[in-house]
């Protein structure tokens, strides 16, 4: 076989990842060690809320560092309806995108008009807003957070078990990767990252930026209110904690660490982020202080991430074969020609 017909490293390694996910419940029963299912399940979701966030913060390059608010509300949007023997799966998430929008478009409008420094602390400040928010309701468990007592139920299927929620997560996971995909090259995906290099000069042209970022914030919380709602299934209990600041900063340093912008970015960086917390915890309870400087130094080995160290591996290929589709610099080249 001819070089140029092997697969780039950066395109096949991101697909042995989802098919090795795939097996994970397969191979977790075999073994009688169901601890796997639940916990690679955590993965997938916390894959599924840093893509939201890759939309805004890779393509569009807005620093959201209040996207714990959206994962958290996913999460009560499960809890308070069960709360009142709410358990219709279809009501929990009808109330949790149609929160998340409400929620995101208020936050995104406002939020919108600053930049920069700006832009980051207004975002951290409604996600504080709405961390002491959910404390404050004493009769819905305060800052004890709520047991869920009936799972979202779909007709004849529901989520109380983590085998479900894990098919259920790699099905949301697999699509929003593949449209994180298509969008790249799309209309809005190209506005949004030749606004992230040059908002000025794609307004001039007459794309109202704006409109468009508020889009994809607005997409965005959505489905990072998505990813809570399967997290509250899988610990059958929301807490305020998931909309703490702390959540936020992890959510980024998966984006980053994965490679921001990228398709498989988030997808990379969750596995590595929680994988790592893991690993490192069964050896010491010091993890943290090994933790961080390995997270430093990956992000300092190459500018976009896990993502970006794969990419390397195609520079020794033939030209041709680089990964020119989904490289960064060849979209912001394309989106400047049009409004040049």
């Amino acid at each position: 076989m001819k070089l140029r017909n092997l697969p780039r490293v950066s395109t096949w390694v991101p697909l042995a990842v989802f098919a090795l996910l795939a097996v994970v419940p397969f191979v977790a029963n075999a073994l009688d060690q169901s601890f796997y299912i639940a916990f690679f399940a955590r993965i997938l979701i916390y894959a599924i809320a840093a893509s939201a966030l890759n939309l805004v913060l890779g393509y569009g390059g807005m620093v959201s560092f209040g996207h714990a608010l959206f994962f958290g509300l996913g999460a009560y949007c499960v809890s308070l309806p069960a709360f009142y023997g709410i358990s219709s799966g279809w009501v929990h998430l009808a109330f949790c995108l149609g929160v998340c929008a409400a929620v995101a478009l208020v936050i995104g409008a406002i939020s919108l008009r600053t930049s920069g420094i700006a832009f980051i602390m207004i975002t951290l400040a409604f996600a504080q807003m709405g961390y002491f928010l959910v404390v404050s309701l004493k009769q819905y468990g305060g800052d004890d957070g709520m047991t869920i007592a009936q799972a979202s139920r779909f007709g004849p299927l529901d989520l109380g078990s983590p085998e479900r929620i894990y098919a259920v997560a790699f099905g949301v996971l697999a699509l929003t990767t593949w449209w994180l995909a298509r969008l790249r090259t799309a209309t809005f995906g190209m506005v949004l990252r030749g606004a992230k290099t040059n908002a000025r000069r794609v307004n001039a042209v007459g794309l109202p930026v704006l409109r468009y970022q508020l889009a994809a914030y607005v997409i965005s919380g959505m489905v990072c209110g998505l990813a809570g709602m399967l997290l509250a299934n899988l610990n059958a209990f929301s807490s305020p904690s998931t909309l703490s600041w702390t959540v936020s900063g992890e959510l980024i340093v998966m984006v980053v660490l994965g490679g921001m912008g990228s398709v498989f970015g988030p997808v990379l960086g969750a596995l590595a982020f929680l994988g790592g917390e893991e690993i490192l915890k069964a050896y010491t309870e010091h993890w943290m202080v090994i933790f961080g400087p390995l997270i430093l130094l990956m992000s300092l080995a190459g500018k976009k991430g896990i993502v970006g160290l794969l990419q390397k591996l195609d520079h020794g290929r033939p030209q041709s074969l680089q990964d020119d589709a989904i490289a960064t610099g060849r979209v912001e080249q394309r989106i400047q020609k049009e409004v040049a």
